[in-house]
């Protein structure tokens, strides 16, 4: 017989937290700890994860240089669709706010430290004193402006820079199998902290849960119908012909919640639909790093959810504040089942929004990543076919 994948084993987990929950609440409420210790794991992931996938990433830039106008358009194009995504997200959450009466953390909200209460001290805290510092404390903020700055000096030197950039992609290379071994212990993390939740808060906790997989859903479509459609539309790329050559990659995307699955049949698939072998061999790997819409909408969702279910109330501001956080976190998630996951667990601990959102979350993650990864993967392979109409070729 066929082993269950991590995702089944995902789903028996929450089932039986749930169950676990309803039927002795007064067990499941001490199961805290095992539920910690998998949070605590989770939080030793983000800072050395951000840090190696994006020096390596931002000094791989030498390539960007000599394909020069590519690469200015190919950034461009992402940051205006992962900006969209975002808003997007921002936009739906504060609309059908499905965090709102959901208590996942209400002693913890109380005591919460709002994040910066000004433009000055909130710019002034985007830089790092100490590197270490921010690390010890996993301020994802300071450490990716560590890491874009780190990551253009390494650019700049070039060859004498060379064994540094081959140790933050050893790093980040390390840290995905690390990420691996301990979404081994997702199935008991995400049973515990359900189980934790239930016994503690009732079944009323979950529909706040499906209320935001409805509206991640239904975020997504509208950003695949409006935006995506508009960006086809006025780039003048043909949808069915598209739509037939994304077709394998999304439901391989989606079935695996991986976008590395998908990676070589989506690299072959646009360039049989006419994009320039050049530009899907940089476009599309590029933008695993850095045109992830699908995990950008999601990420303003679920930030936005932890503090409406924690009663945090955050002004436009600070919602605006976070927004960029997520923007330019979201740089370093990498193409592996969950790695939201380790970016949101950051811009949480970032703004002091209580962490046991992260884990009740991961209950209905394995569900949303279904969706946001096959996102990613149909926005990338449609950024290929924006950059090579924008340099003048004809595709589809």
């Amino acid at each position: 017989m066929k082993r269950p994948s991590l995702t089944a084993w995902i789903f028996i987990g929450m089932a039986a937290g749930v169950a676990l929950g309803i039927a002795a609440p007064e067990f499941a409420r001490q199961l805290g700890p095992v539920g910690g210790v998998f949070l605590r794991l989770i939080r030793s992931i983000v800072a050395p994860l951000l840090f190696g996938t994006l020096v390596a990433g931002i000094a791989g830039g030498g390539d960007m240089k000599r394909m020069g106008r590519i690469g200015a358009k190919t950034l461009v194009y992402f940051e205006i669709v992962t900006t969209a995504a975002l808003f997007l997200g921002l936009a739906a959450v504060n609309l059908v706010r499905p965090g709102a009466g959901v208590p996942i953390a209400g002693a913890a909200a109380e005591a919460v430290a709002q994040p910066p209460a000004t433009w000055i001290s909130a710019l002034e805290h985007i830089f790092p004193s100490s590197i270490v510092d921010a690390m010890a404390r996993n301020d994802a903020l300071q450490v990716v402006v560590f890491a874009f700055l780190f990551g253009a000096a390494c650019a700049a030197i070039g060859e004498k820079a060379a064994p540094v950039v081959a140790f933050c992609s050893s790093l980040a290379a390390v840290m995905f199998r690390y990420t691996r071994y301990v979404m081994y212990l997702a199935p008991l993390g995400v049973g515990a902290a359900l189980a934790v939740t239930v016994g503690s808060k009732g079944l009323g906790v979950l529909f706040g849960l499906g209320k935001l997989v409805l509206t991640m859903y239904g975020s997504l479509a509208v950003f695949a119908v409006f935006v995506l459609g508009a960006v086809m539309a006025i780039a003048r790329i043909p949808p069915a012909a598209f739509y037939r050559a994304v077709r394998e990659p999304f439901l391989i995307a989606f079935s695996t919640a991986s976008s590395e699955a998908a990676l070589p049949l989506a690299l072959e698939n646009m360039e049989n639909f006419g994009v320039p072998k050049h530009i899907v061999a940089f476009v599309i790997p590029t933008g695993y790093s850095f045109n992830l819409d699908g995990s950008t909408l999601y990420l303003s969702l679920a930030s936005m959810f932890v503090a409406q279910a924690a009663g945090v109330h955050l002004s436009f501001g600070q919602q605006l504040l976070m927004m960029l956080t997520l923007m330019l976190t979201s740089k370093g998630v990498a193409g592996v089942p969950r790695g939201a996951l380790v970016i949101l667990t950051g811009a949480l601990t970032t703004f002091h929004l209580p962490l046991e959102g992260a884990a009740v979350l991961l209950g209905v993650d394995a569900l949303m990543d279904m969706g946001r990864t096959s996102i990613n993967v149909v926005g990338n392979c449609l950024a290929s076919a924006v950059v090579a109409r924008w340099e003048g070729y004809k595709v589809g």
